[in-house]
């Protein structure tokens, strides 16, 4: 179905391969395109709970084919910003995705790749992992993946990174908050599995709902209002049939019925 990705099944876990090795899976019209529809066509699938994102070959993702790019710069004013829409809403898409999404990161996570990496609700980072803001090397800036960007690191050493275009080891990344573990690189699998197997313990609606939580509280004052609405959202989970399932479970010492593992 997708000619720039691969996606491997394993009971509720998808893996999103990104399959360009040859230019160290750079992002181009296509891969942006299928991105979106893959992560669109997962998050609408109930069999699968847990969604990985991971790069063939010897990186994750370097960011932006610069041969994409060479095209992007003799293109229109309304071309261009078009075509950014596309990078922009892939980001998002995968941003919000409802299933919990954890990055695979080995090699380069540059630019384009280092924004992937920040979109997705979890990071893990093999020891020779490397992430850049590269853009303004490039006389542009990361602008796209600024929001997810900046989420992660937060704007103080979002204004060092993106104009220094550093490289940042993954043990810096995990300094930061980019990632949120640095792994020896031959035990990168074994802890995202790890990651996998505690994520398919949760419900799989109070994992959506708490990510829909974390969008609604995150850098908003304490007011009446957002007490207001913390109080309604977990009354409305508590009558749910998964919430009372999860309750029962546990009550009775026995695994709920979500439990894949």
């Amino acid at each position: 179905m997708y000619e720039t990705l691969e996606i491997a099944r394993d009971g509720g876990v998808a893996t999103l391969w990104m399959n360009r090795p040859d230019v160290h899976n750079a992002f181009n019209e296509q891969l942006i395109a299928e991105l979106t529809a893959a992560c669109r066509q997962l998050d609408a699938d109930d069999t699968v709970r847990v969604v990985v994102l991971a790069g063939r070959g010897k990186s994750f993702s370097a960011g932006a084919d610069l041969n994409w790019m060479k095209r992007a710069g003799n293109a229109s004013v309304e071309e261009n910003i078009e075509d950014a829409r596309k990078l922009a809403g892939m980001l998002r898409t995968l941003a919000e995705m409802t299933k919990p999404t954890i990055a695979r990161v080995h090699g380069a996570a540059l630019g384009g790749g280092m924004g992937l990496a920040s979109a997705c609700d979890i990071c893990i980072a093999g020891e020779g992992a490397v992430f850049a803001t590269s853009e303004v090397r490039f006389g542009i800036i990361p602008s796209a993946i600024s929001p997810y960007v900046i989420r992660a690191i937060g704007a103080r050493q979002a204004h060092r990174y993106f104009q220094t275009a550093e490289r940042i080891s993954a043990r810096r990344a995990a300094e930061l908050g980019l990632a949120h573990e640095a792994t020896a690189a031959d035990g990168l699998d074994a802890r995202v599995q790890d990651i996998v197997t505690a994520l398919l313990q949760g419900g799989p609606k109070s994992q959506a709902a708490a990510k829909d939580l974390i969008r609604a509280v995150a850098d908003r004052p304490v007011g009446d209002d957002l007490v207001e609405d913390t109080a309604r959202r977990i009354a409305s989970l508590r009558a749910t049939p998964e919430a009372k399932e999860g309750l029962a479970a546990f009550l009775d010492k026995r695994p709920a019925a979500w439990m894949l593992v």
